[in-house]
């Protein structure tokens, strides 16, 4: 008798161009930050970085600061292996950027935001 196939749950996959409920939290955070002209502008997902063959990364957002310096931000919850070796790639590939990863931090360690740097920004 063959068993019934189980149902598992796996890791949805995001939709191009549409930000997650975390995504839209730091976008209004930036728009707090343009707003007190600490940035000038920021994007989401405006660009693909080809990292090899048929490898490619979309940082979540990039942000134009008012000294010209470009950032990449990619925003998580938690991390995959995936998505840490790929921005530490990127960042390798890519170093005139900066690459940073944000969390959002918990409220017992006080809310906000945690920051990570890759590459020469770190």
């Amino acid at each position: 008798m063959a068993m019934p196939k189980r149902l598992t749950r796996g890791r949805s996959r995001p939709t191009p161009g549409v930000m997650n409920k975390l995504e839209q939290a730091y976008a209004l955070e930036l728009d707090g930050y343009k707003a007190a002209d600490a940035i000038v502008e920021w994007w989401y997902e405006p660009i693909k970085l080809r990292l090899a063959k048929r490898t490619w990364y979309t940082p979540d957002f990039m942000v134009q600061h008012a000294d010209g310096t470009l950032e990449f931000v990619e925003v998580k919850g938690r991390w995959e292996d995936d998505a840490r070796v790929k921005i530490k790639v990127a960042a390798e590939k890519y170093w005139p950027f900066f690459m940073t990863a944000i969390q959002k931090a918990s409220k017992k360690d006080g809310g906000g935001w945690t920051k990570e740097s890759f590459g020469i920004s770190s």
